[in-house]
């Protein structure tokens, strides 16, 4: 198992989460200003795209991030994932965070399985991160913030060989092979099929650095071609195309990682109603040190939010609200018949120094003047609330 996967996952994950909520609150947007109590708008929109993003890349958070670890397990990476998109004044409820998570793993299972090559597993990274940059424009400060990332990660992961991104890879598709929800938008594209498994082309062009099949070339002792045999290759492949850039900025040349959401399909955010995130078969003694790493990871706080105030927008990730307590009613259903323990990660007492330190980072990146047009916000760190 690669130590090194945590990291691209996360980015590639929290870019997706980015892609279906910003088509979200586009789709549900109808103004530039707040202008109509309770609906979302413009500046809504903006901020929720500024507040998760400055958390999801804050330093302190990036640091701890990208030290070698364990890949985490589903249920770990969706709390953390959770918890980043509370930083916001949006809010999701439990069905429809199942859902959200289920639509990140898709998409990103799909990009990996066409990846050419392991290497490009960082094209596909660097595409999020340059959408992500995209949402961030106008914000100079968490602008620089994702820059300061994405140097950290060319630093860290350039170097590494050929077998360490395979390595990598592998553990990617361990991480994904139990995963088979249908999208929407791959059953229209005709790229997944109906049992929710991916239909993978045979045809288009072949990796960087490598020759199109269908030659067998035979060498004498000397090294002098002497013999050629073609035989059917099976696909219609074509000479590879040129090589993406790997730098902080350029033309990534693959599309894999880019935004396939639009807002003029809401229905691309649909999945099926049988959620595929298993509960853990049984609750085991690592689940608690796993939330304690979470915590160390995310710095160990705690906010509590003041009596009576607006705990923030809501936002529906489907198509009507009795759908959505539907769903939320079988998820609560499966998992009373199926005995899940609920753990609550508590905070120590003698937290470290290092923890508070961190904390303190995060608490000083969520002071922002307030607003006094609008009181639908929580602090930047509200994710800290429950776990």
């Amino acid at each position: 198992m690669s130590m090194r996967t945590l990291p691209l996952v996360f980015i590639n994950l929290g870019g997706e989460m980015l892609y279906i909520l910003d088509q979200r609150l586009q789709a549900h947007s109808t103004s530039e200003e707040n202008s109509v109590k309770g609906v979302w708008s413009e500046n809504d929109r903006k901020r929720v795209m500024n507040d998760i993003i400055g958390t999801m890349f804050s330093k302190a958070f990036m640091e701890e991030l990208l030290k070698p670890q364990k890949l985490y397990s589903h249920r770990t990476l969706k709390t953390v994932l959770t918890r980043l998109a509370h930083t916001s004044i949006m809010r999701l409820n439990p069905a429809s965070m199942d859902r959200l998570y289920e639509l990140m793993i898709m998409a990103f299972k799909y990009q990996v399985l066409l990846c050419p090559r392991p290497r490009d597993l960082l094209l596909i990274s660097y595409n999020h991160i340059d959408t992500i940059r995209g949402f961030v424009k106008d914000t100079p400060v968490v602008l620089n913030q994702v820059d300061e990332t994405h140097r950290k990660i060319i630093e860290v992961y350039t170097s590494l060989s050929e077998g360490e991104f395979q390595n990598l890879r592998q553990t990617l598709l361990l991480f994904f092979q139990d995963m088979h929800v249908r999208v929407s938008v791959f059953l229209r594209d005709k790229v997944q099929n109906p049992n929710g498994r991916f239909a993978l082309p045979t045809s288009g062009p072949v990796p960087h650095g490598v020759e199109v099949p269908g030659l067998i070339r035979t060498f004498n002792i000397k090294g002098r071609e002497v013999k050629r045999h073609e035989f059917p290759q099976g696909g219609s492949y074509t000479s590879p195309i040129r090589e993406g850039c790997f730098s902080l900025h350029g033309d990534r040349v693959t599309r894999l990682g880019t935004n396939m959401y639009r807002v003029n399909h809401p229905e691309e955010t649909h999945t099926s109603k049988n959620p595929s995130v298993k509960a853990d078969d049984p609750p085991n003694l690592l689940a608690k040190e796993e939330l304690n790493l979470l915590a160390r990871l995310m710095g160990g706080m705690q906010v509590e939010n003041s009596p009576g105030a607006e705990t923030g927008f809501r936002i529906n990730l489907f198509t009507t609200d009795r759908e959505e307590e539907e769903a939320g009613a079988t998820v609560g259903a499966e998992d009373t018949l199926s005995g899940v323990i609920n753990i609550q990660a508590m905070q120590d007492v003698q937290v470290s120094k290092e923890l508070a330190r961190i904390a303190g980072q995060f608490a000083d990146q969520g002071k922002q003047p307030e607003d006094p047009s609008s009181n639908k916000g929580d602090e930047l760190l509200a994710m800290m609330d429950d776990l």
